[in-house]
């Protein structure tokens, strides 16, 4: 008999191959509270990355910076971030009321005729985007971003809801990836064998598994990458990372996916 996990899981498939554009989402989700309080920020030298949830990263650092990946209205934040970034493939991986105290929202779709172009300085933040594809019910050129946050020499990428293989062009773009937050699920982005291929040409030591929905999903993207990648399952969903201590070729799995 099928698990109600599972089963949800194939529910949500099906809403969000049918759903229209201006309504879907990835999965139904409810409103989240906030999965995480937070402490002293990290120590210089380090960054604090906390997954809160589906493709929703909190990224901290130690002059106090504060970035949240995919930024939308369902899964929440501990507080208000300083920089947020989007892609618009569904409504759970962007927000259309973002909070005015908010100082930068960077949205990584195309507007009009242009591709997206940010290269923003916060305290001790750097953050700028390779524009790639996207796809709802279609793909959509240039309608996705890989954003990357740079701090304590670290360089943080995140795969948004990426739809291709990386032309040479852009991985020249996104340059040195120390840690790589990437969707797995197999079904709304890319095939898993694809997402694997990705990894294989930005080749990060580190790589975060997002986006994953259930274990059984998860469990086939690490049988998948296990003879280049060992996996490791954090107990918490906040991990303090350096690069002096960063390990390699490691799947970290953070719990909340």
């Amino acid at each position: 008999m099928i698990s109600r996990r599972l089963a949800i899981w194939f529910l949500g498939v099906a809403a969000c191959l049918v759903a229209d554009r201006a309504v879907a989402k990835c999965l139904p989700i409810a409103q989240t509270p906030p999965r995480v309080h937070l402490a002293a920020l990290p120590t210089a030298g380090s960054v604090r990355l906390t997954y809160l949830g589906h493709s929703s990263f909190l990224i901290e650092t130690a002059a106090g910076a504060r970035a949240v990946t995919d930024f939308n209205d369902f899964v929440a934040a501990p507080e208000l971030p300083d920089i947020v970034t989007m892609n618009n493939a569904h409504e759970t991986h962007y927000s259309v009321a973002v909070d005015p105290k908010i100082k930068f929202t960077l949205k990584g779709w195309d507007d009009g005729d242009q591709a997206a172009r940010h290269d923003l300085f916060f305290r001790d933040m750097r953050v700028w985007n390779v524009p790639t594809n996207a796809s709802s019910l279609g793909i959509e050129l240039a309608g996705n971003s890989i954003f990357v946050f740079e701090a304590a020499g670290l360089c943080i990428a995140h795969l948004g809801h990426l739809h291709q293989l990386l032309s040479d062009d852009q991985l020249i773009a996104l340059g040195k990836i120390h840690v790589l937050l990437v969707p797995v699920d197999g079904a709304y982005t890319m095939s898993q064998e694809l997402m694997v291929q990705v990894i294989g040409q930005i080749a990060a030591p580190l790589v975060v598994p997002m986006h994953y929905f259930s274990d059984v999903n998860l469990a086939r993207f690490l049988r998948l990458i296990d003879q280049h990648y060992q996996a490791s399952f954090a107990g918490s969903a906040t991990v303090t990372l350096s690069r002096l201590k960063l390990p390699h070729r490691r799947v970290l799995v953070l719990p909340g996916g």
